[in-house]
C-alpha cells in the first residue's frame, strides 16, 4: 500500500487529464464529421454501432443516446459479428466502429465482411494512420495524448473522448432532424424524467381536496376550510366564480394586526387576481410558474370553472423540481 498517496490529488488530476483532452477534440471536428452527419441523416435504414471491449460498452451507451434523440440504433459486438451477428446488417444501414488503436485482430476480421454488405463505415478512433481509419468511409478523430490511467494503459480519457464523439454526433443529427422535447417525451415515458414530459396538472389536482369560501365568509369558517382541505389555502368565490384566493400567510399577517377579527370576511383577507393555470398544463409548467412567482398553490380553473388548488408540494412529490 501507498501511504504517500494522496487520493485527492490523484482524483483532480485525473479529472484535469480528461477535461483538457475532451476540449482537444474540438479541433478534430472536420468535414468527415460533418458529411458522416449528414449521411447518416440521408439514409433509411439503422445505425449500428460495433466495437470490442471498453469500446464496446461506450457503444451501448452510444446507442441508447441516439435512440432516445430520434435516430434509431443497434449495438452489435465485434466479435459476435463474424460469428452470425452480421445478419441484423440491412442494406441500407450505416455502421459506426469503436476502437481507440484501430488495429485489433477483431477490427481487421470485420471490416471485409462489412465492405462486401455494402454499407457505410463510420470510425471512431485514435490514429489516422489505423486500419481502421484507412478503411472507413468516414473517419471521426478521438485522439488523445495520454490516458487519466498513471500506467498510461487503462482506458480511461480515450473511452471517454469516445462517447464525446458518439454525443456530438447524436446530438447534431438530433438538430437537424428538428427534434423536440415532445418528441423525446414520447421516448420517455418513465421515471421523474418521463413524469416531467407528460405528468399533467389534472393528474395531481384531483387528488386534492377542494378548499373553497363564499366572498363573505366569516373568519373562523375560512380558518376551518384551509385546516380541513389541506393545502395551505382556499379560493374564494362569488356567483361560484374565483375572485379571489387567501393563503395561510394572508391569515398570519391579519393576525397580527390589532383588528377585530369578528368582523372580518373572505374579501377582506383575500388576495386579488390570484395565478391560475388549467388542468391540462403540464405538471412541470405549473411548477415553474410557481417558482417564478414565488408562490406555493396556483388555483386550477377550465373553461372559466373552478377546479380546485395545485399545491407546489404535490409536484415535487412526483420527483419534479
Amino acid at each position: 500500500m501507498n501511504l504517500k498517496f494522496d487520493i485527492i490529488k490523484t482524483a483532480k488530476k485525473s479529472i484535469d487529464n480528461q477535461g483538457k483532452s475532451i476540449l482537444e477534440l474540438s479541433n478534430y471536428i472536420n468535414e468527415d464529421f460533418k458529411n458522416s452527419v449528414k449521411y447518416i441523416n440521408s439514409i433509411q435504414g439503422r445505425i449500428i454501432v460495433s466495437g470490442i471491449g471498453k469500446s464496446a460498452i461506450i457503444g451501448m451507451k452510444i446507442v441508447a443516446t441516439l435512440n432516445s434523440t430520434g435516430s434509431p440504433a443497434i449495438f452489435m459486438h465485434a466479435t459476435e459479428a463474424v460469428h452470425g451477428d452480421l445478419g441484423i446488417l440491412q442494406k441500407n444501414d450505416v455502421i459506426i466502429l469503436i476502437s481507440k488503436s484501430g488495429n485489433t485482430s477483431e477490427i481487421k476480421d470485420l471490416v471485409p465482411f462489412l465492405k462486401s454488405f455494402g454499407v457505410k463505415i463510420i470510425s471512431i478512433t485514435s490514429d489516422k494512420n489505423s486500419f481502421l481509419a484507412k478503411n472507413s468511409d468516414y473517419f471521426l478523430n478521438s485522439f488523445i495524448k495520454k490516458e487519466a490511467c498513471p500506467n498510461n494503459l487503462a482506458p480511461t480519457t480515450s473511452t471517454t473522448a469516445q462517447l464525446v464523439i458518439g454525443d456530438a454526433l447524436a446530438i447534431c443529427l438530433s438538430e437537424l432532424k428538428g427534434f423536440k422535447e415532445s418528441d423525446f417525451a414520447k421516448f420517455h415515458p418513465g421515471g421523474s424524467l418521463g413524469k416531467k414530459l407528460h405528468l399533467k396538472v389534472k393528474d395531481l389536482v384531483t387528488k386534492n381536496l377542494k378548499p373553497q369560501v363564499n366572498y363573505n365568509e366569516t373568519f373562523k369558517n375560512i380558518i376551518d376550510e384551509i385546516s380541513k382541505k389541506m393545502l395551505g389555502a382556499t379560493a374564494v368565490l362569488k356567483n361560484k366564480k374565483v375572485i379571489g384566493i387567501i393563503t395561510d400567510g394572508d391569515l398570519r399577517r391579519f393576525f397580527s394586526k390589532n383588528i377585530n377579527l369578528n368582523r372580518i370576511t373572505a374579501v377582506d383577507l383575500m388576495s386579488k387576481s390570484p395565478k391560475k393555470t388549467n388542468s391540462d398544463i403540464l405538471a412541470f409548467e405549473a411548477f415553474k410558474i410557481m417558482k417564478k412567482n414565488k408562490i406555493t398553490q396556483l388555483i386550477v380553473e377550465d373553461n372559466n370553472n373552478y377546479t380546485g388548488i395545485i399545491h407546489i408540494h404535490n409536484i415535487i412529490k412526483e420527483g419534479i423540481s
